[in-house]
């Protein structure tokens, strides 16, 4: 296996040459920093993984919703962001470089303790780790702050503002939601859809982009409805990988494999319906095809919480690449935004309680879909002495079948576009490639992920089978063309595994 050094080299080498993703974009004008094309492969995996997430959402009660991705100036101050939507920036001294602070302590220290400092106590541990100018070696400037919205503007002189994350635009329909939900709490909505932060200096290529899809969930709930959340009841013994904030205040950065019941009774979580939230995060990221293996619930510290956020909890993702990297946010948000929108609109965005106006709480689960998308193909890379691959599970694969004919003969061709065309119909993504000897072909199909080939032969047309290929261990069985559809959905769906096969 290649060193961890350049494995991110690696990464987006095969991705460009295969497609997944280009960039920066536009590559031929030499590119901006914090953009990038999706490929056709790439493009199929978002698709995939949206459609997972929507599942997931819609499963689990949320209804969803779409929103401008512009808006007047006055919403971003309501919000917060015009105030504190901010990076912290350090400059150097000498050539003008500009880096984010915590990021280049994060990289030059394992010390969980330096999350959340000030910008003056992120001044102070640059220069006691000694950390310099990558460019140029000379020290860095004081450490400042950097707003991360977008402006723009509507007509001729209305301030706008790009959104920098989908949230926002669901608070501002929340009495839509009250009649849509017949004025009955609590009411789950989410959003998929573009958002855009204006990053100095964004690095870590997909991992940081200045455009990128957002995908937010949230429940607008009462505090009563928050304690007494009865489908906690349907996940309170599943275990875990949690990694609270007290742990990490004593140096420690193992996770402890917890039932939620446990959880909540130990003060992890305060609130059984944020505790539900935290699981149905986790069970999302699960859903893409992460594994507990290389996947973490990090609590985060007092010290590193948003102003608005009582509890907050990321999913991590392992990466070969950049290491631990966080993929998603999970906040509970209490009354602030509600109550910020309620005042800067005169609009009344309350509910009676006992005959008492009562701002209900927001319970949020937030993150980018380009981030799993990459920490998807850097956990699914694989290679040894025959080739490299991808290891995707095959619900997720861009391309999840490639039909073959063992040859360019009209009497192949014809059963494998047959073939072709039912497995299109199925509903499954399927490519037709006849280009190369059959060995070559396994190995581009090996390289996108791909995890079953169907070879047409001649002794398909003697008894009617095709012989399929499994990616990971290179097997091959028989298998007759009448119940060829129906095993390659079960196996792409997990409930067949092929060494039952054979």
């Amino acid at each position: 296996m290649s060193s961890e050094k350049d494995f991110n080299e690696i990464i987006t080498g095969l991705c460009k040459k295969r497609g997944f993703f280009w960039g920066p974009s536009p590559e031929i004008y030499g590119g901006s920093a914090g953009f990038y094309d999706l490929g056709p492969l790439g493009k199929l995996l978002k698709n995939r993984l949206e459609n997972i997430i929507r599942k997931d959402f819609v499963r689990a009660n949320y209804w969803e919703v779409e929103c401008p991705t512009v808006s007047p100036e006055i919403v971003w101050k309501a919000s917060g962001h015009l105030d504190g939507f901010i990076d912290p920036l350090t400059q150097c001294t000498k050539c003008g470089q500009v880096y984010r602070a915590d990021n280049l302590i994060e990289e030059n220290s394992d010390d969980p303790s330096l999350k959340g400092l000030t910008l003056d106590g992120m001044t102070k541990t640059i220069q006691e780790l000694g950390i310099k100018c990558a460019a140029c070696k000379s020290d860095l400037g004081p450490v400042q702050e950097y707003n991360l919205m977008l402006k723009t503007k509507l007509g001729l002189d209305a301030v706008a503002y790009m959104r920098p994350e989908t949230a926002t635009t669901t608070y501002l329909l929340f009495r839509r939601f009250l009649t849509f939900f017949r004025d009955k709490l609590p009411a789950s909505v989410f959003q998929i859809g573009k958002a855009y932060r204006n990053e100095i200096s964004p690095r870590q290529g997909m991992l940081r982009l200045r455009e990128f899809t957002q995908v937010e969930g949230q429940i607008f709930i009462l505090e009563s409805d928050e304690l007494s959340w009865e489908r906690f009841e349907e996940i309170q013994n599943e275990e875990m990988p949690l990694l609270p904030y007290q742990d990490q205040e004593k140096g420690s950065d193992k996770v402890t494999f917890t039932k939620m019941s446990d959880a909540l009774k130990k003060g992890h979580f305060q609130k059984p319906a944020y505790a539900w939230c935290v699981h149905l995060a986790y069970n999302i990221f699960k859903g893409m095809g992460f594994t507990s293996e290389n996947m973490r619930l990090r609590q985060h510290l007092v010290t590193e919480r948003a102003h608005y956020a009582k509890d907050a909890w990321d999913v991590e993702i392992f990466t070969k690449s950049f290491g631990w990297v966080e993929c998603c946010g999970i906040h509970d948000r209490g009354n602030y935004d509600l109550t910020r929108h309620q005042e800067f609109s005169k609009q009344k965005l309350s509910v009676k309680v006992d005959k008492k106006p009562v701002v209900p709480n927001v319970l949020e689960i937030a993150f980018g879909i380009e981030r799993p998308l990459f920490c998807l193909i850097d956990n699914a890379y694989a290679e040894d002495e025959e080739r490299s691959w991808l290891k995707f599970p095959p619900k997720v694969a861009p391309i999840q079948v490639a039909v073959f004919p063992l040859m360019g003969k009209p009497e192949l061709l014809s059963p494998a576009s047959e073939i072709y065309e039912q497995v299109m119909d199925s509903g499954l993504i399927t490519q037709f490639d006849r280009g190369g000897s059959i060995g070559r072909r396994y190995r581009r199909q090996d390289e996108v992920g791909t995890p079953f080939c169907v070879t047409i032969d001649y002794e398909t047309l003697e008894d009617n089978t095709v012989t399929v290929r499994d990616r990971n261990s290179m097997d091959q069985v028989r298998i007759n063309r009448d119940v060829l559809i129906k095993t390659l959905l079960d196996l792409i769906q997990g409930s067949v595994l092929f060494s039952s096969l054979k």
